[in-house]
């Protein structure tokens, strides 16, 4: 049962060009049916009227005497001409007469042949015994009786006085073929019409349906315009030759056209509020710049003066600096999403995307260090890199602030101890994108906010820990900055595994004969590297170096961030930050 119902879902549905053309050739089939049917019956009704005249003659010439009826044979019987059937001879091929006496066929003949005297025989017994047990009327009216090995007849009966009677029959074998033939020729005929009107239907449904298909076209040309954010100018209509509202076609196209001008006008309106708002949010945004430095250095010229102020003075202000810092950092946030959504300019180079990873993965782990207090309690750091250059064409001062951004989102939203790993996969020639990858063993982003986790002002809730403030801006900066690259950020979340992917186009590919594989947009893992070259996070003020593990040698380590450190480019770079104060164990992924 679920079988067929699953198989009735998923049939394909007709087109309305197949089911008008469909329903025109039943309904010509029906007509053609009814018409053949009522001149089948018209004509075998006039056939049977011409047989039953026939026969008719036939029964008053059986009526009359035979000529001759006063010669007498030599025997004292009746000559040869006195018979009682004598009349036969004048019937057609297959006539029969037969004498009936007391209910019984006492003689018959049936010609069998163009020859009456030569081909007349008698009847059967069989047929004989037919015909006594058909009891047919002596009311002068035809009747049908089936003859066995002879086929359908007409037959009446004739008094002949005396107590006797004649039965006189004409074969209806004529009639039932010239039927015959008039119903097969009409299904013929009736088959091809059919086919000449299928063919001639579907081209004519075709040229009628043009116009809906215009519309249609012109409804999904709409359906694909960016409509959900910018400036939309929505200028597709339906011509005005399928909008005439005089037919039925016209009158969807009229419709189509009204709702579409509504559209526009609502969208036009939306925009209009967008821009104004996006003017409100960078006018206030830059205005509010001014005041919060002022307070701020305030605040701070005041706790460093020399007068003497109390512990509650100072705590307040060092609450007012703390509260005016996080402000402007609100409204520099705000200022640069205002900024990005009216499409100022960025400014694209060629960059290398490793150099910037590693500075912030080093600043997110002092970051990191410095909230963990006198406990110590940090996330582990873990970073692989591939061996060439990951080449970008980007602003990079903005991408720096992605990394910043989704290093911090890390750091804030998961507990100490959680490990997170910054991986970035080269692109391959057939996959011309670079992906970032920001992973971490957490809890996990809920489900309900997973859908609007780039939006703004998208917070989590208690199952990730916060042990910092948060705008909720970062991640919208994130998708913002990624979107003006013509990238794509994303995100994919279960307890234990959240990563957050960047997407960018490659401003180089190289070849694939080592390093790791690209990761496509739609949130495919590629392959791990073959090789790699392991090394630790540099720390300001340490010493850690990077040391080659299938790479064949020791690769020098730029300078990052301070003297003497650095992590070295190979295969995959890759590093667990140990805890504060001593050289950082390395592992592979």
């Amino acid at each position: 049962m679920s079988e067929s119902v699953s198989g009735r879902s998923t049939r394909r549905p007709w087109t309305l060009r197949t089911r008008l053309v469909v329903y025109a050739v039943t309904l010509i089939a029906v007509v053609a049916a009814v018409i053949g049917s009522v001149t089948a019956i018209a004509f075998r009704s006039y056939m049977a009227g011409k047989l039953d005249d026939q026969l008719h003659e036939i029964a008053r010439v059986a009526q009359q005497p035979p000529p001759g009826s006063g010669t007498m044979a030599p025997g004292g019987g009746p000559a040869g001409d006195e018979e009682p059937l004598a009349f036969i001879g004048r019937g057609t091929p297959d006539t029969f007469g037969a004498v009936v006496s007391g209910g019984s066929v006492t003689s018959s003949k049936v010609i069998k042949g163009p020859d009456a005297r030569e081909s007349a025989e008698e009847l059967t017994q069989a047929q004989r015994a037919t015909l006594e047990a058909a009891d047919v009327a002596p009311d002068g009216e035809a009747h049908d009786v089936e003859l066995p090995g002879l086929g359908g007849y007409r037959v009446q009966v004739v008094p002949s006085g005396a107590g006797t009677s004649v039965l006189v029959g004409i074969p209806t074998a004529e009639v039932d073929k010239a039927v015959s033939t008039l119903v097969l020729v009409e299904v013929c005929v009736t088959a091809a019409g059919l086919v000449a009107a299928g063919i001639a239907g579907a081209a004519m449904v075709g040229v009628a349906l043009r116009p809906l298909r215009r519309v249609a076209a012109t409804a999904t040309r709409v359906s694909e315009l960016p409509l959900h954010s910018g400036e939309v100018a929505l200028l597709e209509r339906v011509p005005d030759t399928e909008a005439d509202p005089r037919t039925e076609v016209g009158q969807v196209g009229a419709a189509l056209n009204r709702m579409l001008g509504h559209v526009g006008s609502a969208l036009e309106v939306r925009q209009k509020s967008e821009m104004r708002v996006r003017q409100f949010v960078a006018d206030a945004s830059h205005e509010l710049r001014t005041p919060l430095a002022s307070i701020r250095g305030y605040a701070e010229l005041t706790r460093r003066g020399r007068e003497h102020t109390g512990p509650d003075t100072r705590h307040a202000l060092g609450r007012i600096e703390s509260e005016a810092e996080r402000m402007t950092g609100m409204v520099e946030d705000l200022l640069l999403l205002a900024r990005l959504d009216a499409g100022r300019p960025l400014s694209y180079a060629s960059t290398d995307l490793s150099p910037l990873v590693i500075d912030a993965v080093s600043d997110a782990r002092v970051a990191d260090r410095a909230s963990g207090g006198a406990a110590g309690a940090v996330h582990h750091w873990r970073l692989e890199l591939p061996d060439v250059p990951t080449t970008v064409r980007a602003d990079a001062t903005r991408m720096q602030q992605v990394l910043v951004n989704l290093l911090a989102n890390a750091r804030t939203h998961t507990p100490p101890g959680t490990t997170v790993t910054v991986r970035l996969r080269q692109a391959r020639p057939d996959v011309p994108w670079v992906t970032l990858e920001v992973r971490d063993d957490g809890p996990g982003i809920p489900p309900e906010l997973r859908p609007r986790v780039f939006e703004r002002f998208a917070r989590g809730d208690a199952s990730r820990s916060r042990h910092a403030g948060s705008t909720g801006l970062g991640l919208a900066i994130v998708r913002a900055v990624v979107t003006a690259h013509g990238g794509l950020a994303e995100v994919r979340s279960v307890p234990g595994d959240t990563v957050f992917a960047v997407h960018l186009p490659a401003d180089a590919v190289y070849g694939s004969g080592g390093e790791g594989a690209a990761h496509v947009p739609d949130g495919g893992d590629g392959a791990a590297p073959a090789s790699r070259v392991t090394g630790a996070v540099p720390t300001p003020g340490g010493h850690d170096g990077a040391h080659a593990s299938g790479g064949g040698g020791h690769a020098p380590a730029p300078a990052v961030g301070g003297s003497g450190h650095g992590v070295a480019h190979g295969p995959a770079a890759e590093a667990t930050a140990g805890q504060a104060g001593g050289p950082m164990p390395t592992a592979p992924l």
